[in-house]
């Protein structure tokens, strides 16, 4: 099935080069293109597309609150990739928190955007999950606005889900866990979706920030 994508992005050349780059692409279209956050919450509610390619510093709303917003929406299923020039930043951080799925750096290729859509659209392993364990683990340490969802509590997981959402967290991909568990794959699929119910919680970048704001992984277990 085509995914399909909304560009957001304040500069008009940017969102051109984008959108070429990506209907070039098999099975990607791009539906609109908005110039700030606030446009691009708004076509969210009318298109709702699969993926929204969102800078994250825009006049009027920046990416950060045109995130928060549009993934805050009941029955939202809208993924959220942000673009930035620095990877260990700080709102990029705060985006993630807000409800992003994933980041990727402006410099990227055509193909590593492309790639990225696909992988937000089927809700796999985190994008450049060294780095963005590393950038979670490192604002999550420092930020005093880092803590837990109000109302959910890691006590409320069985021994086995704190187990899964752990290795989750250190990065291992389901097959990886399955692995290491010696169970199989829909095992720890079904352990995960279960993880991510308890904790009203979205992907795996969600259930990442929650590991480690809530103490169950330290900075220190971060991928270096």
């Amino acid at each position: 099935m085509t995914i399909r994508v909304i560009v957001a992005d304040d500069q008009a050349m940017v969102r051109e080069a984008f959108t070429i780059l990506l209907d070039a692409q098999p099975g990607i279209d791009v539906v609109a293109t908005a110039e700030n956050g606030a446009h691009a919450v708004e076509l969210a509610g009318e298109l709702a597309p699969d993926v929204i390619v969102m800078d994250i510093r825009m006049p009027d709303m920046d990416g950060i609150e045109a995130t928060r917003r549009i993934t805050s929406r009941p029955g939202n299923s809208t993924k959220i990739l942000i673009l930035t020039t620095f990877n260990l930043d700080e709102y990029v951080y705060e985006a993630l928190r807000a409800g992003a799925s994933g980041f990727l750096l402006k410099s990227a290729s055509g193909v590593q955007l492309a790639e990225a859509v696909r992988v937000l659209d089927r809700g796999e392993a985190l994008l450049a999950p060294e780095v963005t364990k590393r950038l979670i683990a490192e604002f999550s340490r420092v930020s005093p606005a880092a803590k837990p969802p109000t109302g959910v509590r890691v006590d409320a997981l069985t021994d086995r889900e704190t187990e899964v959402l752990t290795l989750v967290a250190q990065g291992l991909s389901n097959a990886e866990i399955a692995r290491k568990l010696v169970v199989a794959e829909e095992t720890v699929k079904t352990h995960f979706g279960r993880v991510l119910r308890k904790l009203r919680l979205r992907d795996r970048t969600q259930a990442t920030i929650f590991a480690y704001e809530s103490g169950l992984i330290t900075p220190g277990n971060a991928p270096r």
